[in-house]
């Protein structure tokens, strides 16, 4: 597994990078005193599973760093490093997966590496399951045990909220509404979109699972017959499934809370 890490203070990033490279998860390790020159690397590779980020850094802070992370590698696992308690918040806001004070301690730093990549494989596919949908933690979607590639983040979300729907069928403009809370749906948006829907088709296609998402007249739905899916086993009341659940779901999302909340609280019937 590939990890990055930024800070700004030279002395502190070479710390943090060989505390990191003795770390059994990580395979590879490159560190940056650049928000911009991280981001440019992380845009060249084919996957960094852990991003370790000082909040408190020039021109660009570890909390936008972080979410320019997310649109181009949703599946990265965030850990904020900083000395300031008070952004604890905002950290958790954006979904990070750990949060550490400075300086760093090796033991906890081990802790919060393990649990940040373990939540994202805490419930591994099942060796008969050809289709595997994993949403606690971040989202994935497996064939045979290896993950789909998507070539836009947004088609990503766009399935992972059709799976958060149940099969249930959704409208462009619902889709919409969620994923670009902020945003009208005006028709130069409309366009944006169908370009996601295609996209989402074109990968799913590549992966040879065309079969779990259905698109008819302005509506779609994933076939939740055709694939395994943590959350759906969770609801049928799966007991190593519900016993693996560790708070998080769907961690890169913001319309996912809501589901989170209904997990975690044990209301969702």
């Amino acid at each position: 597994m590939k990890a990055v890490c930024v800070d700004d203070e030279k002395l502190i990033l070479d710390r943090n990078v060989s505390l990191v490279e003795k770390l059994d998860e990580i395979d590879e390790v490159s560190g940056f005193t650049s928000a911009l020159k991280a981001l440019e690397w992380i845009k060249c590779q084919q996957k960094v599973a852990l991003a370790l980020l000082d909040i408190d850094m020039p021109d660009m802070n570890g909390l936008m760093l972080a979410a320019r992370i997310k649109e181009i590698s949703p599946d990265t696992a965030i850990i904020f490093l900083t000395g300031y308690s008070e952004y604890a918040l905002k950290a958790f806001e954006l979904h990070a997966n750990g949060y550490l004070m400075k300086p760093v301690n090796a033991d906890k730093l081990k802790q919060e590496v393990t649990f940040a990549l373990g939540s994202a494989q805490s419930i591994p596919a099942k060796k008969d399951d050809h289709i595997y949908v994993r949403t606690f933690g971040l989202f994935d979607v497996l064939v045979d045990g290896e993950p789909v590639h998507f070539s836009r983040a947004r088609s990503k979300e766009l399935l992972a909220f059709l799976v958060d729907r149940q099969g249930g069928t959704v409208t462009r403009a619902e889709a919409f509404a969620a994923m670009y809370e902020d945003e009208d749906y005006t028709r130069d948006m409309q366009k944006q979109f169908d370009v996601i829907v295609r996209s989402l088709k074109t990968s799913l296609k590549d992966a040879k699972i065309s079969e779990i998402f259905e698109v008819e007249r302005g509506s779609m739905r994933v076939v939740n017959e055709k694939f395994s899916c943590d959350l759906y086993d969770f609801l049928a009341g799966d007991t190593a499934t519900i016993n693996s659940y560790r708070g998080e779901y769907m961690s890169s999302y913001e319309w996912a809370m809501f589901t989170e909340g209904l997990l975690s609280r044990g209301l969702y019937e």
